[in-house]
């Protein structure tokens, strides 16, 4: 039976006298498992499953949602199609049911490629490659993005890990994020910026962590403070042990997902998605952050995950 994520690409390398290991999907080029030492640092899903809520995909050419489906170029309306049937939007890129394919493919590394084409709602044509590699720090991934057309082309980049420290309880994690600013959103769709000082705990500040059993939100984040030229969250247990994701300046956002009903193998739990984003949601209506990629022009981000506390 083949796997509805297509091809799977296993990466592994020993740090420390210990295996890191990750899974790469040829569906949507997702991060299906990683694991230091045999602890799970993203929540996984079986090699027979399909990702649930956006579990591990890459979001491009824009991450979260489009209002409605329609944004407005030189004065004419594009209409996307609606991917999010109860809420009417435009949801997480054109390439999160689209196969990749392999450039390279090593022990430690992969680069995957697909080109979007000129489509309903997207006139452009872009290619685009993903790389996966595993260091002696953790997971490294590289996105860079290529304008092949003929015409100027709008681009923003995301992706949607889960970060997990094996199967500890919400109860027992704290979730930080450099975050100093949050936006006010209606119905997941971001409104005006302000600082995370001035709101209520419907979007907390989470400099300081907070117990992830405590959190439910989905918002956008900005205001990332970096530190030697990265902005980094964590996840990790009462003894220091757990996951920290880093994102370089190309991702001065991040989305923050916290529901309570994630599908995991061992039935319902509190999980965390904290997803690198170089622009917010509705960039396409809004143009905040959104990149505008002149015929040749390429784009390219990076971020990863790294073990700590091992």
């Amino acid at each position: 039976m083949r796997p509805p994520t297509g091809q799977q690409f296993t990466l592994s390398r020993t740090v420390d006298g210990k295996e890191l290991r990750a899974t790469i999907t040829e569906v949507a080029a997702g991060l299906r498992e990683l694991s230091f030492d045999g602890v799970d640092l993203v929540e996984p899903f079986p090699e027979h499953a399909r990702p649930a809520k956006g579990q591990g995909i890459v979001l491009a050419p824009w991450g979260g949602r489009v209002a409605g489906g329609d944004w407005e170029l030189d004065g004419a309306t594009q209409r996307l199609p609606i991917t999010e049937r109860d809420l009417g939007n435009a949801s997480h890129g054109l390439l999160r049911f689209f196969p990749y394919r392999v450039l390279e493919h090593s022990e430690s590394r992969v680069v995957l490629q697909a080109t979007i084409h000129p489509q309903t709602g997207w006139p452009f044509l872009v290619d685009t490659t993903v790389a996966y590699e595993l260091t002696d720090d953790g997971l490294q991934v590289s996105h860079e993005a290529t304008n092949v057309g003929t015409e100027r082309a709008p681009w923003a980049c995301g992706a949607h890990p889960y970060l997990a420290v094996g199967d500890t309880p919400a109860d027992r994690l704290t979730l930080t994020v450099p975050a100093g600013r949050v936006f006010n959103a209606v119905d997941l769709i971001p409104t005006e910026e302000t600082l995370v000082d001035a709101m209520d705990a419907s979007a907390p500040d989470l400099r300081a962590g907070r117990r992830l059993a405590e959190l439910d939100i989905d918002h956008n984040y900005g205001g990332l403070e970096f530190v030697g030229g990265v902005a980094t969250s964590s996840l990790v247990d009462d003894s220091g042990r757990g996951a920290e994701l880093w994102q370089d300046s190309s991702y001065p956002y991040v989305v923050v997902f916290t529901p309570s009903d994630f599908p995991a193998a061992g039935g319902p739990k509190h999980a965390v998605a904290i997803e690198p984003m170089s622009a917010p949601a509705n960039a396409l209506r809004s143009g905040q952050s959104l990149v505008w990629l002149e015929p040749g022009e390429s784009w390219a981000g990076h971020w990863g995950i790294e073990p700590v506390g091992f």
